[in-house]
């Protein structure tokens, strides 16, 4: 009998712990009677695989084993390589070329030249012989996961952003790093805020969820923490800021700013162009808080964003135990031929949900529960009963 076929991706922002997932997943699929497949750069490396030209199936799909991934879990981020391609929503610049013109997609926005690819991409996993797919992403890959389980795909996902926003569960692959990251470097950095006297400003990632900046504000001991969920005034934090530091003995302050808060009747700061999920950049809030800051009270201030930094790097232990195990889930629940499912985990437990479940809602901090919308701070009110990453 042939060995069963599956295939692995990853796609979106990188995180660390994407590559122990990945080993996971084919170390337990030696149990059974199973070849895995690893799918590079994301759900581009189905579309860009020309079913009729084999100088491109390497540069998309590689025959993973042991050895191959025996090296991978050291490092941080994907070897297998990410994208945000959004087979479903291809414009014309970003069609391969030798889908312009073809047989293949459905347009669904003519003005724009936008095309459905996902005909193609179901052809392209019969054309491999993919018996099922694993998935690994936040909630734009999941969501076209979800897409592709409707299309009648064989396919169970595992949640991974440093933003902890996937709805289903209550931990993704990479939070506990990049919170780690940010703890340490906003210590680092409280040195030269204090060494100059100012006031400090840290943005964060978190386009929908303040969780990131929430939890990082609360382990940092932040002066105050913003999250997206609540809108600010202003004029209110810099004056809370400026009390802050003439009440701190070393003459300084600082506050935890997420990339996707806004002023009180303001907007979210976006630039640049969408991507295939419709998403503008995010960024630059904290850097309008700093200068307002300054403005408002007089002080000087230091602004700086945490970006790619706490996204790089090994997985921390945790992420570590968590992308093994959500690797095994995600293995065993293959073997046990139970598809259309998202692992995660529920009150603490490691479980599984429909993988549509990500396109249901949006996941968000609980403000009542976690926030004092007054003060702009984290607040516990009751942490007896709560689970252990408190959200």
């Amino acid at each position: 009998m042939a060995k069963k076929r599956i295939g692995i991706l990853t796609g979106g922002g990188d995180v660390p712990g994407l590559n122990i997932a990945i080993k996971s997943v084919l170390l337990n699929s030696l149990d059974g009677d199973y070849e895995i497949v690893g799918i590079r750069r994301g759900w581009l490396g189905l579309l860009g695989y020309d079913i009729d030209d084999p100088a491109t199936h390497e540069l998309y799909i590689r025959d993973l084993d042991e050895a191959a991934v025996r090296r991978v879990d050291r490092t941080g981020g994907t070897f297998l390589h990410t994208s945000r391609t959004n087979p479903s929503k291809v414009r014309v610049k970003d069609t391969p070329a030798f889908l312009l013109d073809s047989k293949w997609g459905k347009v669904i926005d003519e003005a724009e030249g936008v095309k459905d690819y996902t005909d193609y991409i179901l052809t392209v996993i019969d054309h491999l012989n993919l018996d099922s797919l694993i998935t690994i992403g936040g909630d734009d890959t999941l969501s076209y996961s979800a897409r592709l389980v409707k299309e009648g795909v064989k396919l169970n996902a595992i949640p991974k952003t440093m933003d902890n926003d996937v709805l289903g569960t209550e931990y993704c692959i990479g939070f506990s790093t990049a919170i780690t990251q940010a703890v340490k470097l906003i210590t680092n950095f409280r040195t030269s805020i204090g060494s100059h006297e100012r006031i400090g400003v840290v943005e964060l990632f978190g386009r929908n969820s303040g969780e990131t900046a929430l939890i990082t504000g609360y382990l940092s001991y932040a002066d105050r923490t913003i999250i997206c969920e609540v809108p600010f005034n202003m004029q209110t934090v810099a004056e809370m800021l400026a009390e802050d530091k003439r009440n701190c003995n070393s003459h300084y302050s600082f506050c935890v700013i997420s990339e996707g808060a806004h002023t009180e009747g303001g907007e979210i700061v976006q630039t640049g162009e969408a991507d295939a999920y419709g998403h503008r950049k995010l960024g630059g809030i904290g850097e309008i808080l700093s200068d307002q800051i300054k403005a408002l009270t007089g002080n000087n201030t230091m602004y700086q964003k945490l970006g790619y930094m706490v996204r790089s790097g090994a997985a921390d232990m945790l992420d570590r135990m968590v992308a093994m195990n959500y690797g095994a889930l995600a293995m065993q629940m293959t073997s046990r031929g139970v598809f259309g499912m998202m692992v995660g985990i529920i009150d603490g437990n490691y479980s599984v949900v429909p993988v549509d479940t990500v396109i249901s809602a949006k996941r968000h901090v609980d403000v009542d529960l976690y926030y004092d919308k007054v003060n702009y701070k984290p607040k516990i009110k009751n942490v007896l009963g709560l689970p252990m990453f408190l959200h």
